[in-house]
């Protein structure tokens, strides 16, 4: 079983690159949406970040908005909550490629928004960078509620820069000029991983 890696900046459209892969038939694993479970009514995670960062917790489920005000710009408070977080997030993702192992899956994608900064891309066979113009970026993530400039700038500071991240994928997904190339080159790099067509075709 191949394993894909999939990722990019915030606003680069991994999103819809997810959902068109999952309807080319190629099962995805979503860390966001499994952290989204975790903080969930009677998620796994719920007691232990309640446990750690007292207040955040409302109806049985972690208040994202309150606990990204306590954990955004304050190094100590973000490890505290990824030492929580990423063991359960990397168990659900074992058990996931453990399940498409026993199907003899030719192909899954792992979805992880923080590949690189984690050093996930030991885990996949290859990497697909989802990316588009600086400006396009911008204009996405400000349309969100609560998106400053500033928050964004922050964000990317952190975050591994879209050049190095082009840099190291081996297949780069645009998503800045139109949905249909984007999901031709999905569906090419598709073909490459399942060995249906050489690596110098991949953007065909």
């Amino acid at each position: 079983m191949k394993i894909l890696g999939l990722t990019g900046s915030i606003g680069m459209g991994k999103t819809t690159a997810a959902a068109m892969l999952r309807r080319l038939g190629v099962p995805v694993h979503d860390a966001d949406a499994t952290v989204h479970g975790l903080f969930a009514p009677g998620g796994v995670a719920v007691a232990a970040v309640d446990a750690a960062f007292p207040g955040v917790v409302q109806n049985g489920a972690v208040d994202r908005t309150r606990l990204g005000a306590i954990v955004f710009g304050d190094a100590l408070a973000l490890k505290r909550l990824e030492a929580i977080v990423h063991p359960l997030v990397r168990r659900a993702e074992r058990q996931f490629l453990a399940r498409y192992r026993r199907r003899r899956a030719p192909l899954v994608v792992l979805d992880v928004p923080l590949l690189f900064e984690t050093g996930g891309e030991r885990r996949c066979d290859k990497i697909a960078v989802v990316s588009c113009a600086a400006f396009l970026q911008a204009q996405r993530v400000l349309a969100r509620p609560g998106m400053t400039m500033a928050r964004l700038a922050a964000i990317r500071a952190k975050q591994t820069p879209d050049a190095e991240k082009r840099r190291r994928a081996d297949f780069v997904i645009p998503t800045g000029m139109g949905k249909p190339l984007a999901l031709r080159r999905l569906k090419a790099a598709v073909r490459v991983m399942l060995g249906q067509s050489e690596r110098g075709d991949w953007s065909a």
